[in-house]
């Protein structure tokens, strides 16, 4: 290739043809980077460019440092930040709206011929369409915004940068929303970031933020907001009472919070995008879970994550590159379920079949390997001392 001409080789590793998770967010910062390492010393004249789930300024710097590489290739980071090499440059990392790899607004988008953007930044692909201006003095609203997860996040911020007078309101102690609850879930650390960017955003543009407060009328009329934005989400389907009203029976909230124990044998009733993150929150080992206390970039360090070496090893990786093909003889090799985990759902279609494409079969075949059964076409009768009760197929 080099006496070709070619100026530089760039080592990205291609897509999903062995079905290894590449690019997804469960996939650790650099977890590819040591196959370009493999090639820095067979002697080429032309640099090596590595890619794939570098999101993070200190990402890169340690794989140049450990001269895994000579240059870093990067695409989805930018979507998420468009400033994200002039915030490097400033030594600014903490400002950086990091990239969670969740490929739903750019590659899934793609897929479905549709314009790609950015989950986390909505202004991607759509910079002249969605350009919030600076408002006039005599424009200038004060605004009451209930709810601060990602939406009312996103909100307060842009409309305090605009000029306008915000006051965000939430009943929890913290900012975040079900972020909080995201966050938790293994191979979705990258959301502590999100959060750690909120929270600079909500300083640097003069939110006042009240937190630990629940939000009434007589508050609202006293303090004479010219608007109020209700950004306070979704609440988690109640099931019957009548048949569910049962110690055994938790909700997503009361698990992902640790507000309640969870036993050794468990069935998630819905099987959408929260059912496929509590059964993969319930696989796992509690020393996966990520510590309440880490707070992203800028605050502790990078947020807890998969060490590579064992990402490898779970999806059959050959990390010593002598295995033809790149994959273990042996095949991949999880760890043990941390409990007995059942996901059931009421429609006879595939379990996960909303899920995203490029990452929904991470999810399946994930639990797969964790020992999760999962059952289409259930009828969910009652629970009681004896468990949940079901009726399949009709």
């Amino acid at each position: 290739i080099e006496a070709a001409g070619a100026s530089v080789i760039n080592t990205g590793i291609g897509w999903h043809e062995a079905r290894v998770p590449t690019i997804a967010t469960c996939v650790p910062r650099g977890g590819f980077s040591w196959v370009t390492r493999k090639m820095m010393g067979e002697g080429l004249g032309i640099p090596l460019c590595t890619t794939n789930r570098i999101n993070m300024p200190q990402t890169a710097e340690d794989i140049l440092a450990n001269k895994h590489a000579d240059l870093i290739s990067m695409a989805r980071p930018l979507l998420a930040d468009p400033e994200w090499a002039n915030k490097a440059a400033q030594n600014n990392e903490h400002t950086i709206n990091t990239c969670i790899g969740c490929n739903q607004a750019c590659l899934d988008h793609t897929f479905q011929a549709k314009r790609a953007s950015c989950l986390v930044n909505p202004r991607a692909c759509y910079e002249t369409e969605l350009n919030p201006a600076p408002v006039a003095s005599s424009k200038v609203e004060k605004i009451a915004v209930v709810g601060a997860g990602p939406a009312g996040l996103a909100f307060s911020t842009t409309a305090a940068e605009r000029g306008h007078n915000v006051t965000l309101f939430d009943a929890d102690t913290k900012i975040g929303g079900q972020f909080n609850m995201a966050k938790v879930i293994p191979g979705k650390e990258e959301f502590y970031e999100t959060l750690r960017y909120f929270k600079h955003r909500l300083q640097s543009t003069g939110v006042n933020v009240q937190l630990n407060t629940n939000v009434t009328e007589e508050l609202l009329l006293q303090q004479g907001f010219d608007r109020v934005i209700l950004a306070t989400g979704v609440r988690p389907r109640v099931l019957d009472p009548k048949h569910f009203d049962h110690p055994k029976v938790l909700s997503y909230v009361e698990v992902l919070k640790g507000e309640k124990q969870v036993g050794g044998r468990v069935a998630v009733i819905g099987a959408g995008g929260i059912g496929f993150d509590v059964a993969e929150f319930l696989a796992h080992p509690p020393h996966r879970a990520a510590p309440a206390a880490a707070e992203g970039t800028g605050a502790g360090g990078a947020p807890p994550q998969q060490p590579v070496a064992e990402f490898l090893r779970e999806w059959g990786v050959d990390g010593a590159n002598e295995q033809r093909g790149g994959l273990l003889a042996e095949g991949p090799a999880a760890p043990a379920p941390a409990r007995e985990v059942w996901l059931l759902q009421r429609k006879a279609s595939k379990p996960g079949a909303g899920l995203g494409k490029t990452t929904g079969w991470i999810h399946r075949e994930s639990l797969k390997k964790r020992g999760v059964r999962m059952l289409a076409g259930v009828k969910y009768l009652r629970v009681d001392d004896g468990g949940l009760h079901v009726e399949l197929g009709g």
